[in-house]
């Protein structure tokens, strides 16, 4: 079937602002995104563009700064709110589609342009990723950009392609780290080992020059990064890239836990991060297992360059974290652009999308379940809350109970959404502390106390209090005199 402009746009655009809805009507979720936030949000007011930090005085060696750079950048043009912080990752992963589209073309066709564009924008994890406030929208450009670039520019050697590789790299450098060559390195490494062709390739691309922009574009920051924190270095390549990987239960994180999993649960996670397509190509796979004809016809699409080489580029970032039990799902980002267009190419053979109305209903049905998810979760958050982990309505509660300098104390734990919609104002306190401060202080006091914990309290404390709002997690209180 081919997909007519107007449908193919009409059908992005329903994608985009679905999405656009619930970024905007969402309030941060505790952990990462609020983290990610208040690092931002820390640099915007600081104005320091080289260390990013986790609190005033502890830098934050975790991640390189590309996207909180963006992201302090929103904060300083929209304020400090959610779309400040969540925009750049809008447009980064809009970015990455431009890309897939534009390199699908020439590699394949404008047919399979259209559907590998709209295959990836419908899959659950590409369009959560598009408007979080996460690292793994920059990093899955890098790694898209340069991969692509690899393969297209000997067809079109061009400066955006045949310095793309190198440039994608930098950006992959900057948002994730080396992790970015290792990923390249073994989807390209061993298909050129498999082809003929490989000098075709590998002299298309302007490796001195090349790697002379990489070095310039990236560079920089790592040293002076080290110079202004020294330490960054020896924590950010050895601990986060190689005893996070090698050890499930790393306790050197300085930033919060391990996400130990059993080792190979990464597969599952890509089953999910790729829904609904992923479970699609499963399906098509084993139609096309059980007839003779349809398996030669495979082997024959499986021989093509292009074929191999997304299929190396698919497989690599779920095969290399296999070996690692400290994942989160997010890592399968950088595959799965790939598997869009392996999808396209391989659903235009066998006419998945084809002559069958039945069959083309539904799987554009499949395609809306991802977007029509994200409208769905925007509401329950207008409706409903306090079914989420945040702090934004509770921080706006006690705002409005606040006289000027007032302080909003959170008893024994402080979530990052506290922080980042306090504007950073939201203190730590300790059970000794807080009654020494209400003795002192009386009704100037606000507290929000983790729910199920009041009995800690003594109980000349619990008389004073009065609940003002109940979240998920925590209760706001203020002292009466």
């Amino acid at each position: 079937m081919q997909l007519k402009a107007k449908w193919f746009f009409l059908g992005l655009a329903a994608i985009a602002l679905a999405r656009l809805f619930s970024m905007v009507v969402m309030p941060l979720i505790d952990t990462s995104e609020p983290r990610y936030a208040e690092i931002a949000r820390l640099m915007a007011s600081s104005g320091d563009w080289i260390t990013p930090w986790f609190e005033p005085d502890v830098p934050f060696w975790g991640k390189p700064p590309l996207s909180f750079w963006s992201q302090a950048l929103g904060i300083r043009i929209f304020g400090e709110s959610e779309v400040a912080v969540r925009i750049p990752s809008f447009f980064t992963m809009a970015g990455l589609a431009a890309i897939l589209y534009h390199a699908t073309d020439i590699l394949v066709g404008r047919a399979s342009a259209r559907w590998a564009t709209l295959v990836l924008s419908s899959m659950l994890l590409p369009l959560a990723a598009a408007g979080a406030v996460l690292t793994d929208s920059f990093f899955a450009l890098g790694v898209t950009y340069a991969m692509l670039a690899f393969i297209v520019a000997p067809t079109r050697p061009t400066l955006f392609w045949r310095y793309g590789f190198f440039v994608g790299l930098a950006i992959g450098l900057l948002s994730k780290g080396p992790l970015t060559l290792v990923l390249m390195g073994i989807s390209i490494g061993p298909w050129l080992v498999i082809r003929r062709e490989r000098l075709l390739y590998l002299t298309a691309l302007p490796w001195f020059k090349g790697t002379l922009v990489t070095l310039a574009l990236a560079g920089p920051w790592y040293v002076f990064a080290e110079i202004k924190t020294p330490g960054f270095l020896q924590y950010f390549l050895m601990g986060e890239h190689v005893l996070r990987f090698i050890d499930a239960g790393w306790k050197g994180d300085l930033y919060g836990t391990a996400h130990e999993r059993p080792l190979g649960s990464i597969w599952g996670d890509w089953l999910l991060a790729s829904f609904p397509w992923g479970w699609v190509g499963v399906l098509l796979t084993g139609w096309v297992i059980v007839r003779r004809s349809r398996r030669e016809r495979a082997l024959q699409v499986w021989r093509l360059p292009l074929v191999s080489y997304l299929a190396m580029w698919t497989l690599a970032a779920p095969v290399f974290f296999t070996f690692s039990g400290n994942i989160l799902w997010t890592y399968v980002l950088p595959s799965l652009p790939a598997f869009a267009l392996l999808f396209s190419i391989f659903s235009k053979e066998f006419v998945v999308f084809g002559r069958a109305s039945r069959l083309s209903r539904a799987l554009i049905g499949a395609g809306a379940l991802v977007p029509a998810a994200a409208i769905i979760i925007g509401i329950t958050s207008l409706s409903a809350p306090r079914k989420f982990k945040t702090e934004k309505q509770l921080v706006a509660a006690a705002t409005t109970q606040m006289d000027e300098g007032q302080t909003l104390y959170f008893l024994h734990s402080r979530p990052f959404s506290a922080r980042f919609y306090s504007g950073g104002r939201a203190e730590l306190i300790e059970i000794d502390r807080l009654e020494q401060l209400i003795s002192e202080k009386g009704e100037n006091v606000l507290v929000a106390v983790p729910q199920g914990k009041e009995s800690l309290l003594s109980g000349n404390v619990r008389s004073r209090l009065t609940s003002i709002y109940k979240s998920r997690r925590y209760t706001l209180y203020k002292v009466r005199s």
